[in-house]
């Protein structure tokens, strides 16, 4: 058999913190610390601890050249090598391994840079109430903020005195600016009544619609949508929770650009994993209800949303170009920054409320849409549908555009 180390591997020296009552007793805090070594690769789904003694070995082999298994295992003991290989941080040529290795070539092939690939797969969530958490820390409010971590940094950065500084003459207002104020994130939807199917489609070719294509070479099809998109390549697909739009199913969607349309996707509510409501004192979650609660990391004042939409870049598509580019991740979420702006401003149009957020559960929603993080993974979720009349959650509105007040 030959060998050869994982694609991408990085390793942390990180230190750890547990209780001992023992040392409590002794007269100190409790806390004890240690430090241990944390191998990441983007191809595994965690973590995995390795000791001192295993750093050299990992750090002798090629992720691109194999090498003979024999010398090694004498050399760093049978058992160490064989760990490695089930950790999958070294991958093996033969059959017992296949596993491994296709998921590391497969890995490979999306062309990551090894830093920003190992960041995305470790800062995704999976089943984290985040509403919850920011509950229980006492942080909900802007007072609760500042009473926690003190006086925030200035709200207007000023680099030189007010003396040098240009008067600027003041935009004559109109439409565009009457828009612009009145887009406002929503934290209270209707959910007594349903949404025009009008309105869904508006907003959705308005954003992610195709305007235009061009052939740039031969089998390289440019298409042009109303953002803009590192390298002209549009690599963000959107996917949809869909609940309350009038004439359309209930289910999770797949938007087609090129032929405006949607493509209903299975969905098994068995596959979505979500933390036990009912102890946070939250409703049980059912089927797309429970979807779209655990999509949005239990933030239930967005889950209420008819609409959700995935943002999730396909990374392969943009990597194509700029392959193991330091900057080509930061492309990606740039994409999703401008898409989601533009469906905030086309929901506003519309007299829809909406939202943009990434405090989501990625791990639940690639599950439940069949997506690979490294391959095809989301990086935020928008939603939009009728507002409220009454605000029950607290919305900043600062201009008065959504909810006036005497």
């Amino acid at each position: 058999m030959r060998i050869r180390r994982c694609t991408t591997l990085w390793l942390e020296a990180a230190e750890l913190a547990n209780f001992d009552l023992g040392a409590m007793l002794a007269g100190g805090t409790g806390v004890v610390t240690h430090m241990e070594w944390l191998a990441h690769s983007p191809h595994l789904h965690s973590p995995v601890q390795v000791d001192v003694a295993e750093i050299p070995l990992l750090g002798s082999l090629s992720p691109l050249d194999w090498v003979a298994a024999a010398p090694l295992r004498e050399r760093y003991g049978a058992t160490r090598v064989r760990r490695l290989l089930q950790a999958g941080l070294l991958i093996g040529s033969t059959k017992p391994w296949v596993m491994a290795r296709e998921a590391d070539e497969r890995f490979r092939g999306q062309f990551w840079n090894g830093l920003a690939a190992v960041s995305h797969m470790n800062s995704r969530w999976e089943g984290v109430d985040a509403a919850r958490e920011v509950e229980e820390a006492g942080l909900q409010t802007a007072e609760d903020l500042r009473q926690s971590y003190g006086i925030p940094p200035p709200a207007h950065c000023e680099r030189a005195a007010h003396s040098a500084v240009v008067k600027l003459e003041a935009t004559r207002r109109g439409s565009l600016d009457d828009l612009l104020d009145a887009r406002a994130t929503c934290r209270n939807f209707d959910t007594t009544r349903s949404m025009p199917l009008a309105q869904l489609s508006s907003v959705l070719e308005r954003t992610f619609g195709m305007r235009g294509e061009v052939q740039g070479a031969e089998d390289f099809d440019v298409m042009k949508r109303t953002s803009p998109s590192g390298g002209a390549l549009h690599p963000t697909e959107c996917y949809l929770i869909i609940r309350r739009v009038e004439g359309l199913p209930d289910g999770i969607y797949h938007y087609q650009p090129k032929s405006h349309t949607l493509l209903p996707l299975p969905y098994d509510q068995q596959q979505v994993v979500v933390v036990d409501s009912e102890s946070h004192g939250a409703a049980p979650k059912e089927a797309l209800d429970r979807l779209a609660w655990i999509a949005v990391g239990g933030q239930s004042w967005f889950a209420e949303a008819p609409v959700l939409c995935v943002l999730a870049p396909r990374y392969v598509r943009s990597f194509w170009k700029y392959r193991n580019h330091a900057k080509a991740y930061r492309v990606c979420i740039l994409d999703v920054g401008h898409l989601s702006q533009t469906l905030q401003l086309c929901a506003t149009h519309e007299g829809l409320g909406s939202f943009v957020t990434a405090a989501i559960n990625e791990v639940d929603i690639e599950r439940a849409f069949g997506l690979l993080g490294y391959v095809d993974g989301p990086l935020a979720v928008c939603g939009f549908g009728p507002r409220a009349n009454e605000m029950q959650t607290y919305e900043l509105d600062p201009n008065r555009k959504i909810w006036p007040r005497t």
